[in-house]
């Protein structure tokens, strides 16, 4: 399951306890159409890539997080590695999601 965080704080906890695994990261926003077209494919790619850590973030809500990653659209799926960006994309594209998971889980 995709786990929504509310805060700078709490994001960053999720990536230091996703150690060495895969962190995909869906900045979205709740009146975004393409957004909500993604989410469900999402909740799939996380129920079926349980050693991916899904973290959605609200691009209103957290501001901050989505400025150091420089969000200018949504959705934007950026993938971490050590909590390092290794990658990002925007588009409500989910073969796009899992061809980026593939490649560096």
């Amino acid at each position: 399951m995709a786990y929504h965080v509310k805060d700078t704080e709490e994001f960053n906890t999720k990536l230091t306890d996703a150690g060495e695994s895969l962190v995909v990261v869906d900045f979205f926003a709740t009146w975004c159409g393409p957004c909500k077209l993604i989410a469900p494919k999402i909740e799939e790619l996380a129920a079926e890539y349980l050693d991916v850590v899904f973290l959605k973030v609200d691009v209103d809500e957290c501001e901050d997080i989505a400025s150091e990653y420089d969000i200018t659209a949504m959705p934007t799926f950026v993938f971490i590695k050590n909590k390092n960006k290794v990658d990002a994309f925007s588009g409500a594209n989910a073969d796009m999601v899992k061809q980026y998971i593939v490649k560096y889980k």
